[in-house]
């Protein structure tokens, strides 16, 4: 699915992102990787899926900190746990998994969003993930592709 949005839409593609990732048939978290040049709208659209969940905190980009975890509060969705990793500070796969990411991936209860996931592909499961790529098409638009 490749789509072209504005900022005003990105609300329905939250929604449609995750109906999709929920039918993940997956013995662990649910993976979407998200792509882009910086700027793109990775993190802008994280925002979006944090808001449909029912995530109250306010939701940046954890550049820094690498990883933050939020509770899902919209019980219509089967995750307990928002996990949204920027992986763009981390200069080899092994970084991540210091930060525990396997005990992360290993439970079912967890949704994760990864910026940058292409600078950690080692870390990434084969099968069972949503893979996002972002582009700009102007300053207002945005497209998103959806595999």
């Amino acid at each position: 699915m490749t789509t072209i949005f504005t900022k005003n839409e990105l609300g329905d593609i939250a929604k449609k992102i995750l109906e999709k990732v929920s039918f993940l048939a997956s013995s662990r978290a649910d993976v979407v990787t998200l792509s882009g040049d910086l700027g793109a709208g990775k993190t802008t659209l994280s925002q979006s899926v944090a808001k449909e969940l029912g995530v109250t905190e306010n939701v940046i980009s954890p550049t820094f900190v690498i990883m933050k975890s939020y509770e899902i509060k919209n019980k219509n969705y089967k995750w307990k746990n928002l996990v949204h990793i920027d992986a763009y500070r981390l200069t080899k796969s092994e970084e991540l998994l210091k930060l525990g990411w396997e005990k992360i991936l290993s439970d079912q209860n967890n949704l994760i969003l990864i910026e940058w996931s292409e600078l950690v592909p080692e870390c990434i499961p084969d099968g069972g993930v949503c893979r996002i790529n972002l582009k700009h098409v102007d300053e207002e638009r945005r497209e998103i592709e959806v595999k």
